[in-house]
């Protein structure tokens, strides 16, 4: 199986033939930011998987805030082709964890790491993150932590 760039390309081709417009506009900001993301910094490279997949949860996050923003200012189509970007995107992300999954990987890594106080936030978080990997927004992961420590 290729890279997980290679799927979103082959993809982007399967929906230009179908005439698929939200997906063929969708993959193509995708893979747009994938591209300025191999360019940027001193030096061009390919991207690997997992730096692939943090372009896409970035991207993903952008439809979901821009959505709501939408919705807020009574916007409802531009809401509505916000969300359906972002359910494109989340094709390509891993699962979302539960409420209940994150506090449980939140408490293994705080007690793995002996974080107690509220002035650990900060290496305690980044256990937790770890422990997450990306399967949830570092909101939901920091609001959990904050919760546990105090």
């Amino acid at each position: 199986m290729g890279t997980l760039k290679d799927r979103l390309n082959d993809d982007l081709h399967v929906a230009m033939r179908e005439r698929d417009e939200l997906t063929t506009s969708t993959l193509r900001m995708a893979l747009s930011a994938v591209r300025n993301a191999e360019v940027s910094g001193t030096q061009a490279r390919v991207l690997s998987d997992d730096e692939v997949l943090a372009v896409l949860t970035k991207e993903a996050k952008k439809r979901r805030e821009a959505s709501t923003a939408f919705a807020d200012a009574g916007r409802t189509e531009q809401s509505a082709k916000e969300t359906a970007e972002g359910a494109i995107l989340d094709r390509y992300l891993p699962k979302q964890l539960t409420d209940a999954e994150i506090a449980a990987l939140v408490t293994e890594a705080l007690s793995a790491g002996g974080f107690t106080a509220k002035a650990q936030m900060g290496p305690a978080m980044k256990a937790a993150q770890a422990a997450v990997a990306g399967r949830a927004e570092g909101g939901r992961v920091a609001a959990e932590v904050r919760r546990q420590l105090s």
